[in-house]
């Protein structure tokens, strides 16, 4: 079995730390990583993303990953996740994390 390289390591192991009920966009985890870009993380979140809370990871916009909508909305219900009235979106100005701090 193939592992994660570094950098996709790294990508997983900051979504695993998002708590619950919050979430981070994919630029935001390249931001905070300082490598890579969005596309980078969508990338690693699409080929090892099912072995962390992949519904807190969302689309700048709010939009919960493509082709996996109804299941995070339901993970998003369970854990409070804020969002946007009648759009299945999750309000980023409530529910964006900013990272763990002093790391």
């Amino acid at each position: 079995m193939v592992e994660p390289d570094e950098y996709s390591q790294d990508v997983l192991d900051l979504v695993e730390r998002i708590p619950s009920g919050h979430v981070m966009s994919y630029g935001d985890i390249a931001e905070y990583l300082e490598r890579g870009g969005p596309r980078q993380v969508g990338a690693v979140m699409s080929g090892w993303g099912g072995a962390v809370p992949w519904w807190r990871v969302v689309r700048a916009d709010g939009r919960p990953p493509a082709g996996h909508e109804v299941r995070a909305l339901s993970h998003y219900a369970a854990e409070a996740t804020p969002l946007r009235p009648r759009s299945g979106r999750v309000d980023m100005g409530r529910a964006r994390w900013a990272g763990p701090q002093g790391t």
